[in-house]
This record gives C-alpha cells, sequence and structure tokens, in this order.
C-alpha cells in the first residue's frame, strides 16, 4: 500500500515507522499544505498536520479519489463539510480524535458506565486529561469526545474548563513534558469516588490504529469512525 503522510510531525514519524514495519510504502512526507501536492501518487492519504491545514489536506484527498485517514484535532468546524463533500464524490474519508485501539475500547467503557450513572445524582462526574506541552489544543479532541460520550447518556448539557455549571462537565486539561496522553473520568459523591483511567505509553498505540484504519479504508466507500475499523458498534 502506498501512503501519502500529511503532517511529518513526531505523530507522522512514528505512523511512518509502523507502516513500514508492516510492508507498506511511504510516496509522500508533507510537513505543511501546498496546492502542488501529488497526492495520485498514493493509495491512501494519513493526516496529522495542524487544525488550519486539516480540511484542505482532506478536500485535497477526496477530490482526487484518494481515500483519506484523519486524526488532526480542532478543524471539526469543517467536519460537516467533509462529510458532504466524501458524500458527493462517492469517496472514503475517516475521522478519529484517537486512533489508539484501548483509547476506543475506553470510548465505549465510558459511554456505558454514564448510562449506569445517569440516575444516580449524588455522584458529580468530571474529567482530567494530560498531554506534552507541544499539543497545540485543549482540551484535547479525546477529551471531547469523552465528554460528548457523557453527554449523550446523561443529563448533562456540555463541558466547560472553567467552573462548572449543574449541567456542565469540568474538564482539567494538564500540559506536562513527555506525555502522550492520559484521561480518567471520576464519578465523586460524599461516601466514594469511582473513576476510570486510559494511560498511553507511547505514540505507538495512535500510530498502530492510524495505520490499521489505513488499511481498511482502501477500497472502500462511505464515511467511518474506528467503531467501524474495530467492529464496537
Amino acid at each position: 500500500m502506498k501512503i501519502a503522510l500529511l503532517g511529518y510531525g513526531k505523530m507522522g514519524q512514528a505512523i511512518e515507522a509502523i507502516a513500514l514495519e508492516r510492508g507498506h510504502e511511504i510516496v509522500l512526507k508533507i510537513d505543511q499544505f501546498s496546492t502542488e501536492i501529488p497526492i495520485t501518487q498514493a493509495d491512501v492519504a494519513i493526516d496529522f498536520s495542524i487544525p488550519d491545514k486539516a480540511y484542505d489536506h482532506i478536500s485535497l484527498c477526496l477530490e482526487n479519489n484518494i481515500p483519506v485517514v484523519s486524526g488532526t484535532t480542532g478543524w471539526l468546524q469543517d467536519y460537516s463539510k467533509a462529510v458532504a463533500l466524501c458524500n458527493e464524490k462517492k469517496g472514503a474519508f475517516m475521522y478519529a480524535s484517537n486512533y489508539s485501539v484501548g483509547v476506543n475500547v475506553f470510548f465505549e467503557l465510558n459511554a456505558f458506565l454514564a448510562k449506569m450513572m445517569n440516575n444516580l445524582t449524588q455522584y458529580n462526574v468530571s474529567m482530567e486529561e494530560i498531554h506534552h506541552t507541544q499539543k497545540l489544543d485543549a482540551p484535547s479532541g479525546t477529551a471531547i469526545t469523552l465528554a460528548e460520550g457523557i453527554i449523550a447518556n446523561t443529563s448533562k448539557k456540555a463541558w466547560t474548563l472553567d467552573s462548572p455549571n449543574q449541567d456542565e462537565i469540568p474538564i482539567d486539561a494538564k500540559r506536562i513534558e513527555h506525555v502522550p496522553g492520559t484521561h480518567s473520568i471520576t464519578y465523586d459523591s460524599d461516601v466514594d469516588f469511582i473513576k476510570i483511567e486510559h494511560v498511553a505509553h507511547s505514540r505507538q498505540g495512535f500510530a498502530l490504529g492510524a495505520v490499521i484504519a489505513a488499511e481498511w479504508i482502501l477500497g472502500k466507500q462511505g464515511v467511518f469512525s474506528m467503531k467501524d475499523v474495530l467492529n464496537l458498534g
């Protein structure tokens, strides 16, 4: 499989190493967006770039009938446009806030726990996420996905980085050197607390998941998520 890496930072480099180990070929490595990207050299593209370039990368791929897997966060104001373009071009597009297999299992666990806790009003829910200091967005896309999982299954209406109202989930977003990603959800009451947590040891899990997603999407048509790849639905 010939892969275009749209974004060649630390994640792009980790993806490259795993893709090569799995027998694939990297035909493009793009540090910044250019309309001169020869995207048709690739069978599939993996986008881990920056928020203000993600939609440009995705649309370039879809316009040229190249399946694209995106893990860039902070651009979701344009997500519906990407979905519409994918459907118009009958292309293949996948976005995930996190491609780690373990994190995607954690997403499902989080939603299941939220359903269980919905009527237990003595518990207050909160979230903490920790990432390395180079991460550009806060809260992380993973934290937002977790918050959305809680909102969909409880009376909570929104998340906040500030002091929460009763219907908001407080998120404490921390940035600490050399932390690949830690996310925890806590339900606290006067007598006890329940906590679930996912801790990434390195970027390898994220990178492997992105390559698995690129392998999976090749030859398909539609808009997908990691739930489709991992059959978690």
